[in-house]
């Protein structure tokens, strides 16, 4: 029997899924969150988001993880986030990873060296990298990480940048090429030289999602201390 208001279960699974979609969305563009995270950007209630969560982890959408902390971390439990698993981000991606990888594979054994990897990435960065250069350089000095962050976005990216000590933390909430960075670090290390580059500043590597991270962070040294950043490393922590 149908009580009046009560919408057919059909449409209700309907409504499920897409709000469903809309939290991994969120979780995809703003990288690893809490459940208040959520409830707060996309209007719901924390049960509701909760219950939600629960889905997609049993659908092994999305993976709860301990919340990462750079700095002096705060008195008290970590907090708990939620980042996307592989199979999540290939529910956003229609690419072609493995034609990428087995052509940078190609690449490497015909040239005898991993170096005809790194010298294609850094020419696909360099011309990558021009169509941001403008919109850098068009902006202050203290907002040249947020002008990066917005050209990135555009790129498919979903960066954002934000205030760290001494410095700001460009993160790219989303990797178009992270499965082809997992076997090629070469492309991440060429995307971190770009960025350097475009900011007029060493920068360094603390995370990237091609190594598990939920999120790639790169750091920005205020111009005062940028002299005793290292340009292209990672934190191996």
């Amino acid at each position: 029997m149908k009580y009046v208001g009560e919408a057919p279960q059909e449409e209700l699974a309907t409504g499920e899924r897409s709000t469903r979609n809309r939290v991994a969305r969120s979780i995809l563009d703003h990288g690893p969150s809490t459940v208040a995270d959520l409830a707060v950007r996309l209007g719901l209630t924390q049960a509701a988001v909760r219950r939600h969560l629960d889905a997609l982890v049993s659908d092994d959408v999305i993976v709860p993880r301990e919340q990462r902390v750079y700095g002096t971390r705060a008195r008290g439990r970590p907090a708990k986030v939620f980042a996307l698993t592989d199979c999540g981000r290939d529910a956003f991606d229609q690419s072609y990873d493995k034609l990428a990888a087995d052509a940078l594979r190609w690449i490497a054994e015909q040239a005898g060296s991993e170096e005809a990897v790194m010298a294609f990435a850094r020419a696909r960065f360099a011309t990558q990298a021009e169509t941001y250069r403008a919109a850098v350089e068009a902006a202050a000095p203290e907002s040249r990480a947020e002008a990066l962050a917005k050209a990135l976005t555009a790129d498919g990216y979903a960066a954002t940048a934000r205030s760290a000590p001494v410095g700001e933390q460009l993160c790219q909430h989303h990797c178009p090429v992270a499965h082809v960075a997992e076997q090629f670090p070469q492309l991440c290390e060429a995307e971190t030289e770009v960025f350097s580059r475009l900011l007029g500043t060493h920068v360094q590597r603390l995370a990237t999602i091609a190594h598990g991270d939920g999120v790639c962070t790169t750091f920005i040294p205020n111009t005062a201390h940028s002299a005793s950043a290292s340009t292209a490393g990672r934190n191996p922590a």
